[in-house]
């Protein structure tokens, strides 16, 4: 984990177990969202944020390419001025509007970007 400081990584370490344990990495590698991806079959809304540090856009990217291949509708928001969680009151509105949106026609393939 390049991105993280060693008392980050700790305390990581500390809530959600220990990577470097053969046990705890086998269990990490069975929960993983990406490996899962295959069992998702009703509508998926993914929400972004472009500056997201702590889920990178590119993950988010490829969750919805991969949901998509099982033939599931995912709707796909990113706000590229946003990072974990929108804060932005023009990026909260615009998410609140798009999930009633998906809410009541989900079955869609959507993508919007917010700049």
């Amino acid at each position: 984990m390049w991105w993280a400081s060693p008392t980050s990584i700790h305390l990581r370490r500390v809530e959600y177990g220990d990577e470097r344990d053969t046990v705890m990495a086998a269990f990490f590698e069975k929960i993983s969202p990406q490996n899962n991806a295959s069992k998702i079959k009703k509508p998926l809304f993914i929400v972004a944020g472009g500056n997201d540090p702590r889920v990178p856009i590119t993950e988010s990217v490829q969750m919805a390419e991969t949901v998509k291949k099982n033939r599931t509708n995912v709707w796909f928001l990113e706000a590229k001025d946003e990072g974990h969680g929108f804060r932005k009151k023009n990026n909260i509105d615009f998410q609140f509007y798009a999930t009633i949106l998906f809410v009541c026609c989900g079955h869609s393939l959507v993508r919007f970007e917010l700049y």
